[in-house]
């Protein structure tokens, strides 16, 4: 994937469901459109990220890590650094900071999109993530390895992820799951011979 075809792929999304996602497209796409270095972290004063949330191979739980910096639960994810697949670098960034290889992933189009506010640090000043969220689902049997980015690692339930101070945005992409996780509990199974 290079900038035209996460276009293209923005473009042609079907957001009919996700009314509120729509916004947050046209914004991607602008800066897509005016910002050459988009992809690149000293892009202010917002670039593209890419991140996931992974599932266990049943689809009961979710992966989240307890971000070092950011000291709250959240979805694996990081900076795009120049790549222009951001669908590479959500999987990148969750094999390294969840230590799971062999990630598989849900769908090639976007699960969710979100713009988000990180405040200053550093030298870096306050600026926004244009992240591009993917779902990835986990190996039967994987076992996560925390990494230097995280206080924790740990599977949820959706129940669980209820009682935790979630953002909007990751409460919105667990929603989805539900959703998902709720269909395919209702879909009529095949019957055995």
């Amino acid at each position: 994937m290079n900038r035209e075809s996460l276009k293209s792929l923005l473009q042609e999304m079907d957001l009919s469901r996700r009314p509120e996602e729509a916004p947050v497209r046209e914004r991607m796409i602008a800066l897509l459109e005016g910002t050459p270095e988009c992809f690149q972290r000293t892009a202010f004063p917002g670039h593209f990220t890419g991140s996931a949330l992974v599932v266990n191979s049943d689809g009961s739980r979710a992966l989240l890590h307890h971000h070092r910096k950011l000291d709250r639960w959240l979805q694996f994810g990081g900076h795009c650094d120049g790549d222009e697949d951001v669908l590479r670098v959500a999987c990148r960034e969750a094999m390294e900071e969840s230590g799971i290889e062999r990630l598989i992933i849900a769908s090639r189009r976007p699960f969710d999109l979100d713009i988000h506010e990180i405040p200053a640090r550093g030298t870096d000043p306050a600026h926004y993530h244009y992240d591009i969220r993917y779902m990835l689902i986990a190996p039967e049997a994987a076992a996560p390895m925390i990494s230097a980015e995280s206080h924790a690692l740990q599977w949820f339930t959706p129940e669980e992820l209820e009682a935790l101070p979630l953002d909007d945005s990751l409460r919105r992409m667990i929603a989805k799951w539900r959703a998902i996780v709720a269909r395919r509990a209702h879909a009529p199974q095949p019957s055995g011979q």
